[in-house]
């Protein structure tokens, strides 16, 4: 029981971790090579990783779509895909595509002249399934050794560790306070019944006893 226990909180931690790392922003140093719009279908199941704006209808089929293609600091290419994400989750509210495609449009470098920017994205890129992450913001920066601090994961997670030691201190008082006290007189009840229970059973058995010793007098009298 104690390794299904451990398989139960396991899974959870592993859909959490995953969600987690799909939805918080992440960032690349990559450099610029080009940028083009293709249509893309809405048609299977991948449609969940692709962005549902508002202005888009639920039984929409296929539609433009805007991507940025980039070589990272490795010398891996990476492909970025450029799409609204409104008012929906992830909860970017991001409505400058436009914007966004013309700033990668003027950070176009190449490998012997190379500009390098910073690209804030969410999401994964996988080529077995065609998807791609999605383009947040873009900025310039002096070089590929650049660091940067994700500050807002940063404090995401210092809050979100500070809200499950809040919720656990608040769920240990309540226990306290509430369960273990009914716990308690819910025993002492029950020990209270099998009290009853034990002094009712032994006065049935004192009167059938008295009972029995009667009716062998009447026997011993025959």
């Amino acid at each position: 029981m104690r390794y299904v226990k451990w398989a139960v909180w396991g899974t959870i931690a592993l859909i959490i971790g995953l969600f987690l790392h799909y939805t918080l922003p992440q960032h690349d140093v990559v450099r610029v090579v080009g940028t083009y719009q293709e249509r893309q279908d809405l048609t299977d199941w991948t449609r969940i990783f692709w962005s549902s704006p508002d202005d888009q209808s639920g039984t929409l089929a296929n539609r433009d779509v805007q991507f940025i293609q980039t070589i990272r600091t490795n010398g891996r290419p990476m492909v970025y895909r450029n799409e609204d994400t409104g008012w929906s989750w992830p909860p970017y509210f991001k409505f400058d595509t436009a914007s966004l495609q013309t700033e990668a449009d003027d950070l176009r470098s190449t490998a012997e002249a190379p500009k390098w920017a910073v690209v804030t994205h969410y999401g994964w890129r996988n080529e077995l399934i065609s998807i791609f992450p999605n383009a947040v913001s873009i900025r310039p920066v002096e070089g590929p050794d650049v660091t940067i601090m994700p500050w807002f994961n940063i404090f995401f997670f210092a809050f979100l560790l500070f809200l499950v030691v809040l919720v656990r201190k608040m769920w240990l008082q309540f226990r306290e306070r509430m369960i273990d006290p009914a716990l308690v007189d819910a025993g002492q009840a029950w020990d209270s019944v099998e009290a009853r229970a034990h002094a009712a059973r032994k006065g049935a058995r004192g009167f059938f006893g008295r009972t029995q010793a009667w009716l062998n007098t009447w026997k011993a009298k025959k």
